[in-house]
């Protein structure tokens, strides 16, 4: 079984005042915005046939987090699921579902599997590790689907942080704004990590079976710095050069801190999934995305990214940071979320028939 090297990016566990399950609202938006294409997709991609000899139906949330967004998500899919099996009149029973939660070891799978609805209709189970590399056994997947994971890569790309690269980051902790060398190091980290993914779920979905995801990404031929989660990179490395400027953190310590995160193009999309061959693409839309409240946005981050600036620059800084990031969010948001090509994607994708 292939592994991989996937760093920990894991959202703030518990319920406690940061915790991812406080502060995912702007996240479920977009589930709830990817409602309608998943029902469609269902109703008229999926052939009931792939399952209906065993009549179980095995689905995965990849990155799930804590909750409660991947309940939310699984149980859109399950509904649409039913009404398609109902419709279709070609199986004797309701199929029964198993349901995989899969996110980093680190997450708290505690929070999720204490808080899962107690009337769901399906099997629940866990799978820790990373999505960059297999986790299930082959061919044992009907429907696949992650909501805003994908956009975070499997690592830093090494060039970044490298004082004799080219592409060494000083002063800056994303690839927005910085120079070419910079640029197609993360472009370059993007198409691995998603060339392994591909090739994974490619092993362990069934032929026929579907892909779903959303991603938070830039319209085609926009520059990257308008994307609006470069141009919230952007506000978060002038938050920690303000702390450098404070004598609270070292410039030295920000130099070596890069966010691996990378938002895609339709174009980056397609291009990744053709090299793969595994799949055919059967929609990219965008999803509308509504301008979340700066404190909002800001709590979203904070429980999604403390973890990380913590270990890099210690736990006495987060509450400064944040309220800082909070007042310029306050400042600009509005601009940033408006001229900052702020878009999700919707992409389904098919698994081949090869045989």
């Amino acid at each position: 079984m292939e592994k991989s090297e996937a760093i920990a990016y894991t959202m703030t566990g518990g319920s406690g005042l940061h915790s991812y399950s406080k502060n995912s609202n702007f996240q479920m938006k977009s589930i709830g915005a990817a409602k309608e294409l998943i029902n469609k997709s269902i109703a008229e991609k999926l052939d009931v046939n792939i399952f209906s000899s065993s009549n179980t139906l095995r689905l995965a949330d990849l990155g799930c987090a804590a909750g409660p967004n991947t309940f939310a998500a699984v149980q859109n899919i399950i509904d649409a699921l039913e009404i398609k099996c109902r419709s279709e009149g070609k199986i004797s029973q309701p199929p029964e579902f198993q349901v995989f939660f899969n996110d980093q070891a680190s997450n708290d799978f505690n929070q999720l599997f204490t808080t899962l609805p107690p009337e769901r209709r399906y099997f629940a189970s866990g799978v820790p590790g990373s999505f960059y590399g297999r986790l299930f056994p082959r061919a044992s997947l009907h429907f696949v689907h992650a909501s805003h994971s994908l956009q975070m890569l499997s690592t830093v790309p090494k060039e970044v942080t490298d004082r004799k690269s080219p592409a060494w980051n000083k002063g800056r902790i994303h690839y927005s704004n910085s120079t070419n060398e910079v640029v197609k190091a993360y472009e370059a980290q993007y198409a691995k990590d998603m060339e392994n993914f591909l090739k994974a779920r490619a092993e362990e979905i069934v032929q026929g079976g579907l892909l779903a995801f959303v991603i938070p990404g830039r319209p085609s031929g926009a520059p990257h710095s308008e994307a609006f989660g470069n141009r919230t990179a952007e506000l978060l490395g002038s938050c920690l050069i303000d702390m450098v400027d404070k004598g609270k953190i070292s410039s030295e310590n920000v130099d070596s801190f890069n966010l691996p995160a990378y938002y895609a193009s339709p174009q980056d999309v397609e291009a990744v999934v053709k090299r793969n061959g595994y799949f055919s693409i059967e929609t990219i839309e965008h999803l509308p995305q509504q301008m979340p409240r700066s404190k909002e946005f800001a709590s979203a981050l904070r429980a999604g990214m403390g973890g990380t600036l913590k270990k890099q620059f210690g736990e006495e800084i987060l509450d400064e940071f944040f309220d800082l990031l909070y007042k310029k969010f306050e400042e600009n948001l509005s601009f940033i979320f408006e001229s900052g090509k702020a878009i999700s994607l919707f992409v389904l994708l098919k698994r081949i028939v090869t045989e």
